[in-house]
């Protein structure tokens, strides 16, 4: 496919090859913007920032203090999934990412919690559709006797108002 278009081009980071036939090959690469966003630093292999910083930067890290304060319910979901034992354990000021943890702990206990007495509460609905069948019992012979006392209160009630 690239023999179609001519030679091949390399790749080199920042450019973009133009595969137009017949191009100059100083035509073939423009530079392309940063694809990084504003205000992240870039990092290098060896794990120090690089880029366009400027100069006397290169030390500092700005950070934003990765401290919360954990409300009374924080709290209570802290010590219900376990990370603490005691409330007096729980420190003034805990990461973020503790009560985020937590929170998801707590959102996935409770959803165990609702699919079991969700089926509990089939079984108790299967048991009770059972028993009201062993009495004969249906919405039908419900729907029929209401609608016979409906009738005899009407009927009862045009003799009133017919005297």
């Amino acid at each position: 496919m690239l023999a179609a278009v001519g030679s091949l081009r390399r790749l080199r980071l920042g450019n973009v090859p133009r595969c137009t036939p017949g191009a100059p090959p100083g035509a073939a690469r423009r530079p392309v913007a940063s694809l990084r966003a504003p205000g992240h630093p870039q990092y290098s292999r060896s794990g120090a920032p690089g880029g366009s910083e400027p100069p006397g930067s290169a030390g500092r890290v700005h950070r934003v203090p990765a401290e919360h304060k954990p409300s009374q319910f924080d709290k209570k979901i802290l010590l219900w999934t376990g990370r603490f034992k005691a409330m007096e354990e729980i420190p003034p000021l805990i990461p973020p990412e503790m009560i985020d943890a937590a929170r998801n702990k707590a959102r996935v206990k409770a959803c165990y919690i609702m699919i079991g007495l969700t089926i509990i509460a089939c079984f108790a609905v299967i048991a009770s559709g059972k028993r009201a069948a062993e009495r004969h019992e249906s919405l039908t012979s419900w729907n029929l006797a209401k609608k016979a006392k409906w009738r005899e209160e009407a009927a009862l009630a045009a003799q009133a108002k017919a005297k």
